[in-house]
């Protein structure tokens, strides 16, 4: 019996076995990508004055959540397999729930805060100065924090308030509300009502803005007479719009199911998926397509002298 006291059993995602061992450090792998690529996000669209803009600076936002939410839960679930231990307090648990649930929510707000920025930028070019000032930017990116906090603190306390018995095994490799509800001896009905009412606010309510918001955007685009501009507006949205595909539809499939219809195998995979694979994705689908994150790249890690000896240089 691994489990003290008010322990819980994390029931992992791998065994020992040869497969398992070469997934695991394929994992680690892409865990290594995303810390790497996030942090390098955040960095240059720091040290870079042209990135000073509100759309680098929600997307610096969004490389600080991914890295956040990707160290949740694979750090604990690495040091689980390669210890043999599989046992979380229930501190640990909640600080897990906690995070984890705030930054889905405050992520998905931030989502649908970047395609009103697009759509900003591209239909109302004039204004964007006044619709997307510094202020309200900041004002913004502070409500998708707090709202997804909000979330999490409400989500926690009620998951951790209820009576868990049994061999206090949860069948994921962290603690997530939905696996952790099984083992509750209560009943947990309303609890659950109440989940699906907040995955319809924190998922549909910003589906519905960056729906509007493109359908607005893609009109606008091909009413546009310049080719080139046209071209570096569909750049520009078709990153956004993969990011959004990518976790929106991940996250649906989790917590929008009824929960006769959930299996923990399907739940681990698609869990692994998004907060594990996406967090590596989104700094790579920004920066390929982006011709700026790419010059301030090569401007502060490469040759940072070189393009100030040239910039210099009469000749």
């Amino acid at each position: 019996n691994q489990t003290r006291g008010s322990d819980f059993v994390l029931m992992g995602i791998f065994t020992h076995s040869p497969t398992h061992t070469f997934l695991f450090a394929l994992v680690l792998g892409i865990f290594t990508v995303a810390v790497l690529g996030n942090t390098a996000m955040v960095l240059l669209i720091y040290l870079d004055t042209q990135l000073h803009t509100p759309m680098y600076f929600l997307l610096s936002q969004l490389s600080l959540m991914d890295l956040t939410l990707i160290c949740t839960t694979v750090p604990k679930m690495a040091f689980n397999y390669l210890s043999g231990r599989k046992s979380i307090s229930l501190a640990g648990c909640g600080a897990q729930i906690f995070f984890y649930v705030s930054l889905l929510g405050a992520e998905c707000f931030l989502l649908a805060t970047m395609a009103y920025d697009r759509y900003v930028a591209i239909c109302q070019p004039l204004r964007y100065p006044v619709l997307m000032s510094q202020k309200i930017c900041g004002l913004m990116t502070a409500s998708s924090w707090i709202l997804g906090s909000l979330d999490g603190i409400i989500e926690v306390a009620v998951a951790l308030s209820f009576s868990y018995c049994g061999a206090r095994e949860i069948p994921h490799f962290f603690c997530d509300v939905p696996a952790l509800l099984t083992l509750s001896c209560t009943d947990t009905v309303m609890f659950e009502r109440m989940i699906f009412i907040c995955c319809v606010i924190m998922l549909l309510f910003p589906v519905a803005i960056i729906v509007a918001s493109y359908a607005r955007v893609i009109l606008a685009v091909v009413r546009m007479g310049s080719g080139e501009g046209r071209r570096k507006a569909f750049a520009t949205c078709s990153s956004h719009l993969m990011v959004v595909g990518l976790y929106y539809g991940a996250a649906m499939f989790i917590y929008m199911r009824p929960a006769s219809h959930r299996s923990p195998t399907q739940d681990k995979m698609v869990s692994a998926f998004y907060t594990i694979l996406t967090p590596m994705l989104n700094p790579l689908i920004y920066s390929v397509r982006n011709k700026e994150v790419a010059r301030a790249f090569m401007k502060i890690f490469c040759c940072d002298s070189t393009l100030t000896k040239t910039a210099t240089d009469p000749t």
